[in-house]
């Protein structure tokens, strides 16, 4: 189960949403490195994350999946949105260099085939930049915020998928310490719940986020050599010629 585009958009106009933009974004950036001259394309609802890096990227898509709706984006010039199927994108292979997923594996049917997908778009050497919700923050149990809906993960769990799609995470954060309520005094308090959370490695984070390269080539399991040994025939002398000769 997903969320309107419009409620998604509502959340970010919020002043939790402000905050969760700042917070998330900042971990995110930890992750972009340089874009000059690359292809970035975000999935689900990636808009609010993607602002900063659209001036360095070659070319900047957002693509939004059929269930959410899609809006508008930016606000001027040519659109750079559209809504597509994420498991069957319009896009030639190894077209992209950079994938951005928020707000998309939650919801999607099936996260191998999307993670499938983002595999045949991605350059080789290509990067991966996921945001999952955390299966043991309060993020994931209450619906106050659009992360509360669908499919949450742990970090065992991110792994695995990955591992099944041919991908190599790199690097993990955890963002999203303070709990979800428009409280003014939690939203004001947000950065001390952060490093706070952070820097013990609290497990109650709202999200995961997950930097993963492209494999190209699937892994074998190494099993040990098996040593067969060959049996040579012995042959014995019959028992008739054996007392010929001792005649």
């Amino acid at each position: 189960m997903g969320v309107d585009v419009t409620d998604l958009r509502a959340f970010y106009g919020s002043a939790l949403g402000r905050v969760t933009q700042r917070l998330v974004g900042r971990s995110i950036g930890q992750f972009w490195g340089p874009l000059v001259g690359l292809r970035v394309l975000g999935l689900g609802y990636a808009v609010p994350y993607l602002v900063p890096v659209r001036s360095d990227a070659e070319r900047t898509l957002a693509f939004m999946p059929a269930s959410q709706g899609v809006v508008n984006w930016p606000a001027s010039g040519a659109s750079a949105t559209a809504l597509v199927d994420l498991t069957m994108m319009p896009l030639p292979d190894a077209s992209i260099d950079r994938v951005l997923v928020v707000h998309g594996l939650e919801i999607v049917e099936n996260p191998n085939e999307l993670l499938h997908e983002i595999w045949r778009v991605l350059t080789p050497g290509g990067r991966l930049i996921l945001v999952a919700p955390n299966r043991r923050g309060l993020w994931a149990r209450m619906d106050t915020t659009p992360f509360g809906y669908g499919q949450p993960y742990s970090r065992t769990q991110l792994k695995a998928l990955m591992r099944q799609t041919l991908f190599s995470p790199e690097r993990w954060a955890e963002t999203l310490y303070v709990p979800p309520l428009r409280s003014r005094f939690l939203l004001r308090t947000a950065q001390i719940w952060e490093r706070v959370g952070s820097g013990f490695s609290l497990p109650f984070a709202g999200l995961h986020v997950v930097e993963a390269t492209k494999q190209l080539y699937r892994a074998i399991t190494v099993r040990p050599v098996r040593r067969v040994y060959r049996l040579s025939p012995v042959f014995t002398p019959a028992a008739a010629a054996r007392r010929d000769a001792q005649g």
